[in-house]
């Protein structure tokens, strides 16, 4: 078992600047924003200038997962950055995320890597898929994607951020449903992947009003997931966001469905602040390759 620590260093429109006191400083494009970190509990590292000249700050509420942003500055409703032609429109609404996970670069990169070493033209099942990222790398590397997420508006943005990034056209089924009922018929069906990709929120509801818990229902998608694995199977990628539980966790959950051979790689997801070696950590992660 090989421990990784994973960091996104290649991005330009996006930059850690600055984390501390339980709120993180980052530059999207042009514009500057302050979001709410649990995992910031040391002391910001820029001088209060720095952080005084933000755009926009979200402003947590009482009620869970309540707030509101608060601008500073004028700057647009909606606009978009770039990670290696992939293109995600942004936009601060109701919700502290604003459309992307920039942490999850690294693995757009991976995913990538791992379409071109599929024998044949690659099908990738992206499960909890917000605003297509994962979707769209894979796309970009010549795979058909089925892409799920419970959310009319996430699927309708992915979309979006599809046509932005010039892949329109690519063989991608954009499918609003509950991903355990799905991967469930896909068995029946006896559909088959060579990539599947697993990005779960600790809490959830699908689109008929289904409830997503992480410890009750992960299990029992992974056994699901591992009935539709191709034989010809060339990777499995979960992420887990604010839960409790280890790498070592997701690595024996993975280890179960995944075919023998292959490596298995688990660690954190991390950003790297701008100018310093200190890292923000946002996710663990596990993931299955064919070598």
């Amino acid at each position: 078992m090989d421990f990784h620590l994973l960091t996104s260093p290649d991005w330009r429109d996006f930059a850690l600047l600055d984390s501390g006191d339980g709120r993180k400083l980052e530059r999207y494009g042009p514009y500057v924003l302050i979001r709410p970190e649990a995992e910031a509990v040391w002391k910001p590292r820029l001088a209060q200038r720095e952080w005084d000249a933000a755009h926009a700050e979200f402003i947590t509420s009482d009620e869970k997962n309540g707030g509101h942003w608060r601008r500073y500055q004028k700057f647009p409703d909606e606009w978009e950055i770039d990670y290696k032609g992939l293109r995600f429109l942004l936009e601060c609404s109701g919700s502290r995320h604003i459309g992307v996970f920039p942490e999850q670069a690294e693995y757009w990169d991976w995913i990538m890597a791992q379409v071109g070493r599929c024998r044949k033209p690659a099908r990738v099942l992206n499960l909890f898929g917000y605003t297509g990222g994962a979707t769209l790398a894979a796309a970009k590397a010549g795979a058909e994607v089925v892409h799920i997420d419970a959310s009319k508006r996430a699927v309708t943005w992915a979309r979006q951020n599809a046509e932005r990034s010039g892949l329109a056209k690519a063989p991608v089924r954009w499918i609003v449903d509950d991903a355990l009922k799905f991967v469930e018929r896909e068995a029946r069906r006896e559909s088959r992947y060579h990539g599947i990709i697993l990005d779960p929120p600790k809490f959830g509801r699908g689109p008929k009003g289904e409830v997503w818990e992480f410890y009750k229902l992960l299990p029992e998608l992974l056994h699901a997931c591992g009935a539709i694995l191709s034989k010809e199977a060339q990777f499995v990628a979960l992420t887990a966001y604010a839960v409790k539980a280890s790498p070592i966790t997701l690595k024996q959950a993975v280890d179960e469905i995944v075919p023998a051979g292959g490596q298995i790689e688990v660690g954190e997801i991390a950003l790297q602040e701008a100018d310093s070696p200190r890292l923000l950590s946002t996710a663990i992660f596990a993931r299955w390759y064919r070598g």
